[in-house]
């Protein structure tokens, strides 16, 4: 079943939870990713906050993966800022291999998070969890 974007945050918790438990980590990315904050899923706001996170706060990402690192594209203009180290490990919500964003060692300001993404559609839609220390936070997609 092909996914889109405007398709996952119509998506509730439990089904994003099952998409991501159910596939592969896929390759280590490389390049720049549209992002989407997917906050409140399944309900009527998914979308509208999507909209107001992308413009104001976080665009996507640029990795590089070459380098195992990764730069997030923030604020109204994308600058690349917020470095990540990137590499596959277990993942914290299943055990499963994923893609790990690793913010612990490069980031003052976001040293605490850790993202995880895995391929749910070829060649490029990665759905993606952030946790906040261990507590999750919310959910991303990145298409390349």
């Amino acid at each position: 079943m092909p996914y889109d974007v405007p398709q996952l945050l119509k998506m509730s918790q439990t089904e994003l939870d099952a998409l991501f438990t159910q596939s592969e980590p896929g390759p280590i990315p490389d390049g720049q990713a549209d992002g989407t904050a997917i906050v409140a899923p399944g309900t009527v706001f998914s979308p509208e906050i999507a909209k107001f996170v992308g413009v104001f706060a976080w665009q996507g990402k640029v990795f590089d993966a070459k380098a195992g690192l990764l730069r997030n594209r923030i604020g109204p203009f994308g600058l690349n800022a917020i470095i990540a180290k990137v590499y596959k490990a277990p993942s914290w919500l299943d055990g499963k291999e994923c893609i790990v964003l690793d913010y612990s060692e490069t980031s003052m300001v976001a040293h605490w998070i850790r993202d995880e993404i895995r391929l749910i559609q070829p060649p490029g839609l990665y759905l993606g969890k952030v946790y906040w220390d261990k507590a999750r936070l919310i959910d991303f997609t990145l298409q390349f």
